[in-house]
């Protein structure tokens, strides 16, 4: 048994999940060197949300101050129809009562604070690029993962942290039902724009046939205005249908594509479709998820943030779990005794993030718009007439608690 003093801990995958645990390793005392598939790391994606649970976590690491720097605090939430009229608002971060901020964040400046944190601590000889992953063996003192370019490492764990398309998840479940595709397609984009709803709310409107996301991600050119994420959902096809090829994934969107879909939207305080034009470059991407697993851990390796349970990106939980799994597994880490600890991680997290994923799929907290599109597809007069409060609040704090970040109180 490896005391936490020499453990090494092998980390498949750069993203925000193998960052944060590589990180929280460190602030441990135990050694590990992450293996990041692509050649060059660079900025990638547009906006996300991180939630205060994992937002506190990333604190503990003494990250607040960077992530405040590049990001914006979410004050407010709202739902509404695709008239823009209310469904329902809440209030998010610190303005809800938690001792941490939900951050709207570009997720290259997430990954760039992140990086930058694990190359200045651990060292730029523990960040390896250029090394994905091809196969491992292990035996009764360790494991050795092999690389596709043909190097070779040994360590105490393997560590897959390597994404929704994740080698190791391939190798542990080769009868897996692979990657299932809603039939919803996302154009996503970012912009800098007049600031609106003072600069630091998170809209949610339409329902999940057509949906549209929009919220302040960084400050932007001027003090009056930010840089704006969108993002547009649409029912294009069905679940029975496969998910749009891998080179498919991320691919330049088109106007001609979205235009029909953004014009559905009437938002009073922001003009969707100049907002959307006036985006120089913006990027689609099918909605996808996998089946949750049965386990993630076979002895010295195992699973984690979106190798282990990718999820639709409704409420804001993709990122954030990952962090939490992070943490997680480098506290059991720490108790020196390697397999009894991927098997104590596995049983604290895979069950909750199963949890998640199958509620993902039924909106989550976001389901409040399909609910109140369903009963009222023309718009209301008063949202009392159409649902009742407390069944609004059901759905939305039924969610943060299962997800573990309802505010206090």
């Amino acid at each position: 048994m490896a005391s936490e003093a020499d453990m090494r801990v092998l980390i498949a995958g750069g993203g925000v999940g193998g960052l944060a645990l590589a990180l929280s390793l460190h602030e441990r005392g135990i050694s590990s060197t992450v293996f990041e598939a692509a050649e060059q790391v660079r900025p990638l994606g547009v906006g996300i949300n991180t939630l205060p649970h994992a937002i506190r976590e990333l604190a503990a690491l003494g990250l607040l101050p960077a992530l405040d720097a590049v990001a914006v605090r979410t004050r407010e939430l709202r739902y509404l129809n695709r008239f823009g009229q209310e469904i329902w608002v809440e209030q998010r971060g610190t303005w809800a009562g938690h001792d941490v901020p939900q951050f709207s964040i570009h997720r290259g400046h997430l990954h760039e604070a992140l990086w930058q944190a694990a190359r200045d601590r651990l060292g730029p000889e523990a960040l390896v690029t250029g090394a994905r992953l091809a196969a491992y063996e292990q035996d009764d003192a360790g494991v050795t993962a092999r690389f596709a370019d043909g190097r070779t490492a040994r360590g105490d764990v393997l560590i897959g942290a390597d994404g929704i398309h994740s080698v190791l998840r391939a190798a542990l479940h080769p009868d897996d039902g692979g990657i299932r595709w809603n039939g919803i397609q996302m154009w996503r984009g970012a912009v800098d724009w007049p600031a609106f709803e003072g600069g630091d709310t998170m809209i949610v409107a339409g329902d999940m046939t057509e949906k549209l996301v929009l919220y302040p991600i960084a400050g932007g050119s001027t003090p009056a205005t930010r840089l704006t994420n969108w993002v547009v959902c649409a029912q294009i096809g069905d679940a029975t249908k496969p998910p749009p090829r891998r080179e498919d994934w991320s691919r330049p969107g088109s106007l001609a594509e979205v235009l029909p879909h953004v014009g559905r939207f009437r938002i009073p305080f922001l003009d969707v479709e100049a907002l959307v034009r006036a985006t120089p470059a913006f990027w689609e991407y099918p909605m996808c998820d996998r089946d949750p697993l049965p386990f993630w851990t076979r002895g010295r390796v195992t699973l984690l943030g979106d190798a282990a349970h990718p999820m639709y990106p409704v409420g804001s939980n993709g990122a954030s779990q990952a962090v939490l799994d992070a943490r997680c597994l480098a506290s059991l880490l720490a108790g020196g005794d390697a397999t009894a600890a991927l098997a104590a991680y596995e049983a604290e997290r895979l069950p909750k993030t199963a949890e998640i994923v199958r509620s993902n799929r039924h909106g989550g907290p976001e389901r409040v718009v399909d609910v109140v599109s369903a009963r009222a597809p023309d718009g209301f007069e008063r949202i009392e007439d159409v649902i009742a409060g407390a069944e609004l609040a059901a759905i939305a704090g039924g969610y943060a608690q299962m997800a573990g970040f309802a505010a206090p109180g």
